[in-house]
């Protein structure tokens, strides 16, 4: 079946070298006989990366150091290593994010087959008190609004490259297997008009408390653009199912909030499930950013304006879970409610929508279509409602941090 971005990709005389290195020394390590003599390692086994291979391979240059950083590692580590996700090794290993370009990894195939990454709560978990303040946000502060009427998801009509929404599939690698969500390019402040962020849900990079971050995370901007059914997506071309390139994520970051609480199932951790990736073309002869490619970007809003101010939010996403199969992005328009959790953390935005697993992390934008203020978070079992944080401070010193780091 073909692949995405197969046709060959020449690498740096750099890149090359050291891999042949790496194989080198991999082919006669396979005995007693390997151990060191003079208990020195050899000299690819021992080798750092240098900034260019750093470069190739998408790493930042401030690495963790108890992350893989010599040729030998990372050679393990793009051949199958990363599916390791022994606890004791993936939370040692996961406290910071890392991420190298494995290319072609993400074929059409493997994209069809990820499943959605959700999160389910029932009214167990929802507090419907009926306290708030008077003013200003403290209105809304504790209170649970009535559940809202369902709202039938609608498809975006294709094709989606002519379109002004900014979003796409978010993919990842986790403990369970391949999964999926949904994201939005945002502008960043420090390079306008040129972009490389993405919002998306925290729970879409990072399994939560006790947990660690996932792996092979990337963003694929206008995800099937044609609306080709999902039978026809494993033997589709690049252009027919990421005619943008795959993006992958040199940088992400989620609320403390999010580490610490978040939880698989319920609403722990929700208040406040944000993330921001910053990204990369798995192309790297591609200097285009990702808002140039995407098209256009929205603006991220911090400010939590009173709910019942807003008059309208707008989830969209490509839910993967029945009676959807990921194939197409579809969108739900509603009035927005309250949904207290947690009165101890922030109220959410709630409205009625039928998108189910694969929408979350997908954008919440207001009336004029160009301001993002949350993000799908949960949703129940029921799938006739969604909710998302109302993104305040601790988002915005996330994406801060993401817009700094470059």
């Amino acid at each position: 079946m073909p692949s995405i971005a197969r046709s060959a990709r020449r690498r740096s005389a750099l890149a090359a070298a050291a891999v042949a290195a790496v194989l080198a020394v991999t082919a006669t390590a396979c005995g007693p006989e390997d151990d060191q003599a003079d208990g020195k390692p050899s000299p690819a086994s021992s080798e750092h990366l240098t900034g260019d291979l750093k470069k190739d391979l998408g790493l930042p240059d401030d690495l963790p150091k108890d992350l893989p950083t010599s040729l030998k590692d990372l050679d393990a580590w793009k051949n199958g290593a990363w599916k390791n996700w022994d606890r004791d090794k993936w939370l040692k290993e996961a406290k910071q994010f890392f991420n190298p370009i494995i290319d072609d990894l993400w074929n059409p195939d493997r994209m069809k087959d990820a499943d959605g990454n959700d999160r389910k709560v029932d009214d167990s978990d929802i507090d419907d008190g009926q306290s708030g303040g008077r003013d200003g946000t403290g209105e809304d502060e504790g209170v649970t609004d009535p559940t809202p009427q369902p709202v039938k998801a609608s498809a975006v009509p294709t094709p989606y490259t002519q379109d002004d929404l900014p979003v796409g599939k978010v993919f990842m690698d986790t403990p369970k297997g391949s999964m999926v969500c949904s994201g939005a390019v945002v502008k960043d402040p420090r390079h306008p008009g040129k972009s490389n962020l993405v919002a998306t849900a925290g729970h879409c990079v990072h399994g939560g408390k006790g947990k660690g971050w996932y792996r092979n995370v990337v963003f694929v901007p206008d995800y099937n653009p044609k609306g080709l059914p999902n039978e026809q997506l494993a033997n589709a071309s690049q252009s027919d199912v990421a005619p943008k390139g795959i993006w992958w994520a040199k940088r992400a970051r989620t609320t403390d909030h999010w580490i610490n609480n978040g939880a698989e199932r319920g609403g722990k951790g929700a208040q406040q499930d944000f993330a921001v990736l910053r990204v990369q073309p798995e192309d790297k002869t591609d200097s285009t950013s990702l808002e140039e490619k995407a098209g256009g970007a929205v603006q991220v809003s911090f400010s939590t304006p009173r709910v019942k101010s807003v008059e309208t939010l707008t989830a969209v996403g490509y839910p993967a879970a029945p009676p959807f199969d990921g194939a197409k992005m579809y969108r739900c328009a509603d009035k927005p409610g309250r949904l207290t959790l947690d009165p101890e953390q922030p109220t959410m935005y709630r409205i009625g929508c039928t998108m189910t697993a694969g929408a979350s992390g997908g954008p919440w934008l207001d009336a004029s279509g160009t301001r993002l203020l949350s993000v799908t978070s949960i949703g129940p079992v029921t799938a006739d409602w969604l909710a998302g944080a109302r993104l305040g401070k601790e988002a915005k010193a996330v994406f801060d941090t993401v817009s700094r780091e470059g």
